[in-house]
């Protein structure tokens, strides 16, 4: 008698439907792998590289990719050439209707680099705690956000969107556990200043569910809905997955992820990867969530990338469906 083999993943096909009421009927996906992945990395890849990651990101259908940082190439050696590779990439936004291509501007002299490129979407990166302000923009708090001030107020009146990032929302490997209330206070004064959007950073990934229902509770006792509102998880302790099942369950709609969970942050050297779009993407489309991204095509895209980098994609769903 013989037996009958295991059927692989792949062979199984997408997760079965189960919806969980209460949740979106759909999540946009603020993909960041191309620069906050990518910033990370040991390995600086040719601009060509890049430029195809990110063209295979949109063919797999996502439509929010960060694609660069306009920043010193001093302090972020791996983004060094967003000047070759914005031009290279731009033209997608005219082959896939509502592709969205935000970058990264640290001050004045980068949102100019920016707009001359053409750059319709950026964003700016500010610290909820002193000491990662100060290691990472070399600023207080407060003169951080009096740097954004005209970095913002520029942008949009060249007619472009701006994101807010706010780092160590929920724990700082300095000075520990966060305040909500200073949490929410910066967060506001990015949304104040004009930032379109808000997105939570767990930078060093220390978070639990309760203190993102906390935070976002918190946030909506200072008037801002979940609609102004994205999260950005890092899974160091493997409770990225579960932190954004409460975020969709407190009305958050657009989740960041790095395809095949690349990334950390270089100036937090616990902080291990982000989420991984592909263990997103499974998760939300078992939970029956739309998200128009093509899971197949998208792991294949990180499993390809890899193998640029020379190592295994740390993404669970990737390995498991190109196994």
């Amino acid at each position: 008698m013989t037996s009958t083999p295991e059927p692989t993943v792949t062979e199984l096909g997408l997760p079965d439907r189960v919806p969980l009421a209460g949740l979106p009927r759909s999540v946009r996906i603020h993909e960041v792998g191309p620069r906050d992945g990518l910033q990370n990395e040991q390995t600086a890849l040719p601009v060509e590289v890049k430029a195809e990651f990110i063209t295979r990101l949109a063919a797999a259908g996502l439509r929010t990719i960060e694609s660069a940082s306009f920043v010193h190439p001093k302090w972020v050696p791996q983004l060094a050439d967003a000047e070759q590779l914005f031009p290279l990439v731009a033209g997608l936004r005219e082959q896939y209707p509502g592709l969205r291509l935000p970058v990264l501007v640290p001050n004045e002299r980068g949102l100019d680099r920016a707009l001359a490129h053409h750059a319709t979407e950026v964003a700016v990166f500010a610290s909820a705690t002193e000491t990662f302000a100060r290691r990472n923009l070399n600023r207080t708090v407060a003169e951080s956000l009096e740097m954004f001030e005209p970095v913002v107020h520029r942008a949009l009146s060249a007619g472009a969107q701006v994101r807010g990032y706010l780092s160590m929302c929920f724990g700082d490997p300095w000075e520990g556990p966060v305040p909500v209330s200073k949490v929410v206070e910066v967060g506001r004064a990015l949304l104040d200043l004009g930032c379109t959007e808000l997105s939570l950073g767990d930078t060093i990934g220390t978070g639990t569910p309760g203190q993102v229902a906390a935070l976002l509770t918190a946030f909506g006792a200072a008037g801002v809905g979940p609609e102004r509102l994205a999260v950005h998880f890092h899974d160091t302790y493997g409770q990225a997955l579960a932190n954004t099942l409460t975020a969709l369950q407190c009305g958050v709609t657009v989740v960041d992820a790095s395809a095949g969970g690349l990334g950390g942050c270089p100036y937090a050297k616990s902080a291990t990867g982000n989420l991984a779009t592909e263990d997103l993407v499974w998760m939300l489309q078992g939970l029956g969530i739309e998200t128009g991204v093509d899971l197949e095509a998208l792991s294949a895209t990180s499993a390809w990338l890899a193998g640029r980098l020379g190592r295994p994609s740390p993404s669970r769903a990737v390995r498991a469906l190109r196994a």
